[in-house]
């Protein structure tokens, strides 16, 4: 095999190491910063909705959970640009919302949250 193709192949192993270790560090970090009120099980609320299957979904869309009316009033669809407002700074994207949570600062930690989101199905 050329050194080339080897190259490659181990490029593309590392990729995908790269991506689980991601994911796993956004559950690490959805377990520790969000893990007290959500969960990624569907169909189980804690204080706050069940987040499985959130990603791609309109916000207040947990049917059996009482929202605030400033969420069910916010006309937002969960994508990485709303998840990121969101998970950095939810009182800016939606005064008057439930949520107590001061915002993730990190980037990284929020890219990795959101990650950890739109596999959790």
């Amino acid at each position: 095999m050329k050194l080339g193709v080897r190259i490659g192949m181990a490029m593309v192993a590392l990729a995908g190491f790269w991506a689980q270790a991601q994911a796993q560090d956004g559950e690490s970090l959805f377990k520790r910063q969000c893990g007290s009120c959500h969960t990624v099980e569907a169909g189980r609320n804690k204080i706050g909705p069940s987040l499985a299957g959130v990603y791609g979904r309109k916000a207040a869309a947990v049917e059996d959970f009482d929202y605030s009316d400033a969420m069910r009033d916010a006309k937002i669809t969960w994508t990485d640009d709303t998840l990121t407002k969101y998970l950095t700074d939810p009182k800016e994207l939606v005064p008057g919302g439930k949520m107590v949570f001061a915002g993730m600062k990190d980037p990284d930690d929020v890219k990795a949250v959101i990650d950890f989101l739109k596999e959790a199905k």
